[in-house]
């Protein structure tokens, strides 16, 4: 009963509402001339510095489900629900000198999205219409899921319907279309502060009230040992370890794919900012291992899933152990903290999006003479039409699917990796074989998913991403991440077609960047330019 948890709603709704203020305000903070155009309103100036980017990239990539999600996978699932943390500290090297490339012939060029950067590269609309509308369809979920995230906070407060998640996104919306991306790097702030707070604080009181952390793993053993679920445990089993390194691997390769990563990269003032954000930004990796143990801690301490008409959420696992572990005072401080943990990816994503639809659809396809202020009225429209549909989402279908969807956006973005990641590296690439490759991963991927099922949740399709390999022909129990498995077809297919297109002397397309953009080195004249007139 929400009555019963009245301190708890009082914080929640006022740090809540200090925060979407902190939106509004953001438009006139390191304000700029105009925000009709996209790289004030979508990209804000191109001028964050180091703090700045830290904590808009950090807000950006672990979100209000990251905070729900994993710890629930760890209370369900154990060991395997682990592989976000090595996921997000292999990421950081892997992409360390690809974003460097990126923010470079970006600023040089004007880009605003990775499909901007294709279809300069290869010479081909049709590619770039591909990369920006599979950014589109792999973002809409995510941004769907940050509403999950909310409502689970919600539910755990007793508070059940749609209602307020549909008033907390028109806000977002409201400051979203006003601030731009200032709105979400200002916010950003108060959310990691409050992010850190309550992870230290659960990982030192909820131990002690349970007994030390030697009772909180006895306690998860003991669960598993008696599950029926061979693949479930404090350590991972030998069929699920291959799928574990490959989930890690395929979520690193995806994560900086997604638009709302390029997004807060590009956002950076030059390339020492992200130099140095690359390095430090594992630190959050810290946090998010401290965050999958509150999964443990939710075992010891007996906690229940909200249910609603008989059904189990298990996205309430966080909210409730918080319920019942912290004075109610605190437990506001924290369901404000999963809160407002979404309303920064969300703005993000939203306006990520809309760039990709304003930049790569509207202005290649409806109006190539596109003013900057109509370009940045579009995106603004769009942002609110992302933000509905994602809401419409949750409000027409099972918050369950919607997890699913997001599975599938994983493995859709991870399809973008040759003509957005190797093109970076390599134009070697034919344009016409990366559209076959990205078209017969997509395919595999999507059929693969579709053969998965999940007894458990009574799904027969796409009820997971664990492809076992026995189904390949080989005799082992061990499975593999779909995502990889479709990347390796897309690639595929891209080599040998690139082969076969440059055998046939079938014409490319013309490139329309310079190696040396974005290839240089630190003393490159041009770039070095735009890096000192942006820290002016």
């Amino acid at each position: 009963m929400a009555s019963d948890h009245i301190t708890e709603i009082v914080i929640f709704s006022v740090l809540f509402l200090l925060v979407s203020g902190m939106g509004f305000v953001a438009a006139r903070w390191r304000k700029a001339e105009t925000l009709d155009n996209l790289d004030e309103w979508g990209l804000g100036g191109r001028s964050f510095g180091s703090w700045i980017t830290w904590f808009l990239i950090g807000g950006d990539l672990y979100t209000a489900y990251t905070f729900v999600a994993v710890p629930a996978l760890v209370f369900g699932a154990g060991a395997a629900g682990f592989f976000a943390v090595p996921y997000t500290i292999v990421v950081y090297p892997l992409v360390f000198l690809v974003l460097i490339r990126l923010w470079s012939v970006s600023h040089v060029h004007g880009f605003v999205t990775p499909a901007d950067f294709v279809r300069a590269r290869f010479g081909s609309p049709t590619l770039a219409l591909a990369i920006a509308v599979t950014g589109i369809v792999a973002t809409m979920p995510y941004i769907a899921l940050q509403l999950v995230g909310i409502e689970a906070v919600l539910k755990a407060m007793g508070v059940h319907g749609h209602w307020p998640i549909i008033i907390a996104f028109v806000i977002l919306a409201a400051y979203t279309y006003q601030s731009g991306l200032r709105a979400p790097a200002l916010i950003a702030f108060v959310k990691d502060l409050l992010i850190y707070l309550v992870i230290i604080v659960a990982v030192l009181y909820i131990p002690a009230k349970l007994g030390g952390w030697g009772d909180i793993f006895d306690s998860a053993q003991a669960k598993f040992d008696a599950s029926e679920n061979p693949g479930d445990g404090v350590l991972l089993e030998g069929s699920n370890q291959l799928n574990y390194a490959m989930l890690a691997l395929g979520s690193a390769m995806a994560l900086f794919l997604y638009p709302h990563s390029v997004t807060g990269v590009l956002a950076s003032k030059n390339r020492n900012v992200i130099k140095r954000n690359m390095a430090a930004l594992p630190a959050y990796s810290l946090v998010l291992g401290l965050i999958a143990l509150l999964g443990y801690m939710a075992i010891a301490a007996g906690v229940k899933p909200v249910s609603h008409d008989g059904e189990a959420d298990g996205n309430t696992i966080v909210p409730v152990l918080f319920d019942q572990m912290f004075p109610d005072w605190f437990a506001g401080v924290a369901f404000a903290a999963v809160g407002i943990g979404a309303l920064v990816p969300a703005a993000i994503m939203s306006i990520a999006a809309a760039n990709l639809f304003t930049r790569n659809i509207y202005r290649e396809y409806f109006n190539r003479n596109a003013t900057e202020k109509q370009e940045a009225t579009v995106s603004k429209l769009v942002s609110l039409l992302v933000k509905a549909g994602a809401v419409a989402c949750i409000l027409m279908l099972d918050p369950q699917f919607s997890i699913d969807l997001q599975l599938i956006g994983g493995v859709i973005i991870l399809q973008t990796l040759p003509a957005v990641g190797l093109g970076l590296m390599t134009r070697w690439f034919h344009r016409g074989a990366l559209i076959a490759g990205w078209a017969a991963g997509l395919l595999v991927g999507l059929a693969l998913l579709y053969q998965i099922p999940n007894p458990a949740k009574g799904k027969e399709h796409f009820g997971g991403s664990a492809y076992p390999l026995s189904d390949f022909g080989f005799d082992t129990k061990m499975t593999l991440y779909v995502g990889i498995i479709a990347l390796l077809v897309n690639v595929l297919v891209a080599v040998v077609g690139t082969v076969v297109c440059r055998a046939a002397n079938l014409a490319d397309g013309v490139d329309a960047t310079k190696e040396d953009d974005y290839l240089a080195d630190e003393n490159d004249k041009k770039v070095k330019d735009i890096e000192m007139t942006s820290s002016t």
